[in-house]
């Protein structure tokens, strides 16, 4: 282990620049070189966390809370955009500029309350793993989670090999998840109809109180805050020249990789709502918010005896995609804002365990009836963090000294700023109506 000053050394140095740019002008080689880091964010955007708040809206209120989905998407993606624009433009990652930026207690301050976000978030997809592994093959939830804390290997496996394998497996994964849900689709027969006046926003959705406070959980739990730093890093494992030029088309040419993949979140996101609505709402069930409890109802009610297995193999590979890509966020975080660096895989053993720990405690206490209630938690601390990551990204994206000539154009700090106020507007709402309601029981 050791520290070195973050202006001295890159963001993730072991992968730093890796990934070959090929000097040509064809269009569709370039976008190849530059896809795959979207992917690794958008997993994010469908982890196990979302999961329980789309199943509810769709049982509930059927297609009508995809307006929402879609309006959270557009959000995701212009914040990425900015991820995106601050590490090509900088050459320092989210957490870097940070510590370069604030004083070394607010750094200081950051970096604790960031580590208790990510940890919460990789509690979640863990728990959802091991959800998954229960559902499938009647594994105890306490040996699934021991058994999750395996999957930093595979990551360490295939970053020592290069950072193209990496995005291989975590597109695989979201491609897994993506076909089992056009599977579920298919068995569902959903209204087409239904499905575009969904897309359509309706005065419903805030003259509706339990409505609201389901949207509000949609949009709430979209943008992760590991996100934010791992994205503004991993852009910077393309080997473009350090020049205005090529670093105005590493921002396109990463920007669309971006938006390309979170719209590959939103078809995922909207088909569980889908699913849920034509499966759970139109047979009068309306009150399945659980994943356990769609796992079990899936084959009965469509009459699609694979249904629930295949719907138990996509929560397996969003967990495992999020997971990978939490753990990742993790070594970023660590090392930006502490200028400390751990070994890999000593860094990825933390952050593991860190999860780990107060599941199994959780589990073992409590009874494994007990994991709805800490997915609920790891959701409210990802909101409290929220803030923190969000409003530091639009300060130096908006700042001329860093960016230089790539500072946000007014029309873009205006929209932003809407949206990191909105966005944690929207998670403070949500936190006060989880914190109230865990008081009144």
């Amino acid at each position: 282990m050791s520290f070195n000053s973050t202006a001295s050394r890159p963001s993730l140095p072991e992968v730093h620049r890796s990934v070959p740019v090929p000097n040509v002008k064809n269009f569709w080689r370039k976008l190849l070189a530059y896809a795959g880091p979207g992917y690794l964010v958008s997993v994010g955007y469908m982890d196990p966390g979302n999961w329980a708040t789309d199943i509810a809206g769709g049982s509930r209120f059927g297609y009508a809370l995809l307006s929402v989905i879609l309006l959270s998407n557009l959000m995701a993606i212009l914040l990425q955009s900015l991820c995106v624009r601050l590490g090509i433009a900088t050459g320092r990652d989210l957490a870097q500029m940070c510590h370069e930026q604030f004083s070394p207690r607010v750094s200081f301050a950051l970096w604790i309350v960031c580590e208790i976000a990510i940890a919460a978030c990789d509690l979640a997809e863990l728990l959802g793993s091991a959800i998954a592994l229960q559902l499938l093959f009647g594994l105890p939830l306490a040996w699934g989670v021991c058994l999750m804390g395996f999957d930093v290997l595979v990551m360490l496996l295939l970053q020592s090999k290069g950072f193209r394998y990496v995005e291989a497996l975590i597109i695989t994964l979201v491609g897994t998840i993506a076909l089992c849900f056009a599977a579920e689709i298919w068995f569902a027969r959903p209204s087409v109809g239904g499905i575009l006046g969904g897309f359509v926003p309706s005065l419903d959705i805030v003259k509706n109180s339990e409505m609201l406070y389901i949207a509000i959980g949609i949009l709430g739990a979209t943008v992760m805050p590991h996100n934010l730093y791992l994205h503004s890093s991993i852009v910077q494992t393309r080997a473009f020249e350090p020049t205005i030029k090529k670093k105005r088309e590493a921002i396109k040419f990463s920007t669309i990789d971006s938006t390309v993949a979170l719209w590959f979140a939103l078809l995922i996101n909207a088909g569980i709502l889908i699913v849920a609505a034509a499966t759970f709402h139109m047979s009068g069930n309306h009150d399945v918010t659980e994943i356990q409890d769609a796992y079990k109802l899936l084959s009965p009610l469509l009459g699609v005896g694979v249904a629930s297995a295949v719907f138990g193999f996509a929560l397996l590979a969003s967990g495992q995609s999020s997971t990978l890509t939490a753990t990742l966020a993790g070594q970023i975080v660590m090392e930006g804002f502490l200028s400390f660096r751990l070994p890999p895989w000593a860094r990825r053993l933390i952050t593991r365990l860190i999860a780990i720990v107060p599941a199994l405690i959780t589990i073992l206490v409590f009874g494994e009836q007990c994991t709805g209630d800490l997915l609920i938690l790891s959701q409210v601390i990802l909101s409290l963090q929220l803030p923190f990551a969000v409003f530091p990204l639009m300060m130096f994206t908006s700042d001329r000294k860093l960016m230089g000539t790539f500072v946000n154009p007014t029309w873009l700090k205006f929209t932003g700023w809407g949206v990191a106020i909105l966005i944690a507007g929207l998670n403070g709402w949500l936190l006060w109506q989880t914190a109230s309601g865990w008081i009144s029981h």
